[in-house]
């Protein structure tokens, strides 16, 4: 579509189609969700995680050179070996070469690089759920020294899509045990049906509390638990006396404040 033919572009990807009747973008094939499909609206552009710094997304998103350029991105690290990197002439690519376990120490090294640049980079890999994901979050454990459930959160809050798998999931944890030590509690895996995700545990299980206990003699002591308060010979009076137990003549505040006198005194 023209420009003159529309007064103002799409609000989501910045160019000129018909976004409301449902026209796919010619630029970059972004295009209206339909009612019936599921997850949450995509944007056409790569996930920010970091501001203007760390980013996520796919390989869709690392195809489209014109968003990425209006991203300000200019470095890309491509976590699925068998992905092209289709503009080494424009952008700084690092790819990776294992497909099965995630270099995390690699990763975070190229990142960090950028960072220190003043570069913005992109993490991405096929569909941006899975892998690059990973390798973000395990930048944010390092770089931030969030735990891992922390830096989970802050991928998921951002781009709700991510999927991780079991694989991933379990070598996030020893690498939160690398950076953290061993002796750092472990996160807890929780798996449901949108994937895997992890939640704070308690180690040791919640506090016992213990019941004050109260010891009758001449001295009183007071037990919490934790330590102890002895006073001298106690005059104090606990609990209500029987009329019975009242002498003639006195009231019971008068006998509190007179045992409270002695005690005093003899202090």
């Amino acid at each position: 579509m023209r420009k003159r033919e529309r007064e103002n572009p799409c609000f989501v990807c910045g160019h000129y189609h018909m976004f409301e009747a449902g026209e796919v973008c010619e630029t970059c094939g972004h295009r209206l969700q339909e009612a019936t499909e599921k997850g949450p609206q995509q944007s056409a552009f790569s996930t920010e995680i970091l501001p203007s710094f760390l980013y996520l997304g796919s390989y869709d998103n690392a195809s489209r050179a014109e968003l990425l350029k209006a991203q300000g991105i200019t470095c890309i690290l491509n976590t699925v070996p068998t992905c092209q990197n289709l503009y080494k002439n424009s952008f700084t690519y690092y790819c990776l070469k294992e497909d099965k376990i995630l270099p995390f120490d690699e990763c975070f090294e190229f990142i960090e690089k950028s960072r220190k640049d003043n570069a913005r980079v992109l993490v991405h890999c096929m569909s941006g759920r899975n892998r690059s994901p990973a390798v973000v979050i395990a930048y944010l454990m390092r770089h931030k020294f969030w735990r891992l459930p922390e830096s989970y959160q802050w991928v998921k809050d951002r781009r709700p899509s991510i999927s991780l798998s079991t694989t991933l999931a379990q070598q996030l944890q020893q690498y939160e045990a690398d950076i953290f030590g061993s002796s750092a509690s472990s996160t807890p895996m929780l798996t449901s049906e949108g994937g895997v995700s992890f939640g704070f545990g308690f180690s040791n299980g919640p506090a016992q509390i213990t019941t004050p206990t109260f010891t009758q003699s001449t001295t009183a002591t007071f037990s919490f638990g934790t330590g102890s308060a002895a006073f001298g010979s106690s005059n104090f009076i606990f609990g209500a006396l029987g009329q019975d137990q009242i002498p003639s003549g006195s009231s019971p505040s008068g006998i509190a404040s007179k045992s409270m006198d002695q005690t005093m005194d003899s202090a």
